[in-house]
């Protein structure tokens, strides 16, 4: 229903949203909020700066999480377990309590208002890895010993046999990167200051107070909306057996 309310309330012609219930259905649909959107360049730049913003995150997890998951999995060396939980106990340190030294070292690096500071703590995730290896866990070893009597080496074991093999589990990383990145509101409101650097996120949430208009707020939100529907509709099928497969159930 909030996504039906967002959907046609992009096609009216209204200043606010009003005290009537059914305020939301369209007596007289318009396009001249999309029109508004398309014309207006800050938009535009926003939805540019999503992209950088996460595109370029979903790739670096797709492929350092797959490989640390692999090494996590299948390899054995000195500290392998202990390094990993340490990995895990990281995921219960809330980001909000890292913010200020995080936004004090950026500071430092002269990131602030650049795409660094949302790209660079981004380019690998500790809770992919963890997913990856769980995945890996249940590929039996004979697949890799059997390549490896073929004379294949590390390299060739990882790209030929593990990552086909792993797709499933890739493809609900890049998922999950990709919603998480494309979604987020709160670092971007920290570290981007100037409008020019906003995400589409950030964008809209001062779009009502910037242009007081309740039918371009949804329709903004709406065109927000799609990239993160189209993503997990397309990988809906990877995304489910990746979990399942990871044992998170």
């Amino acid at each position: 229903m909030p996504f039906i309310v967002m959907a046609l309330g992009s096609f009216k012609d209204v200043q606010y949203a009003q005290v009537d219930p059914l305020f939301w259905i369209p007596t007289e649909p318009v396009l001249k909020n999309y029109v508004h959107i398309f014309t207006d360049g800050i938009f535009l730049r926003w939805i540019f700066n999503s992209i950088v913003i996460t595109i370029v995150p979903v790739g670096s997890q797709m492929l350092f999480c797959a490989v640390l998951g692999y090494i996590f999995a299948k390899k054995q060396f000195p500290g392998r377990e202990v390094i990993f939980w340490i990995f895990m106990a990281v995921i219960m340190i809330p980001q909000q309590l890292l913010i200020i030294p995080k936004y004090i070292m950026f500071a430092d690096f002269g990131w602030i208002n650049t795409y660094w500071s949302l790209i660079v703590p981004e380019l690998w995730g500790i809770m992919g890895v963890f997913l990856v290896r769980q995945f890996l866990q249940n590929i039996p070893d004979d697949l890799e010993e059997a390549a490896r009597m073929d004379g294949a080496s590390d390299i060739q074991v990882f790209f030929r046999v593990i990552l086909p093999l792993s797709i499933p589990v890739v493809a609900t990383v890049g998922t999950f990167s990709f919603i998480s990145n494309w979604n987020d509101l709160f670092q971007p409101l920290i570290y981007m200051t100037k409008e020019e650097m906003f995400p589409v996120t950030v964008g809209l949430a001062s779009l009502l107070g910037k242009e007081g208009n309740f039918g371009i707020e949804m329709a903004g939100s709406t065109i927000s909306f799609i990239p993160t529907f189209l993503i997990f509709l397309f990988f809906q099928r990877y995304f489910t057996e990746g979990i399942q497969m990871s044992g998170l159930k």
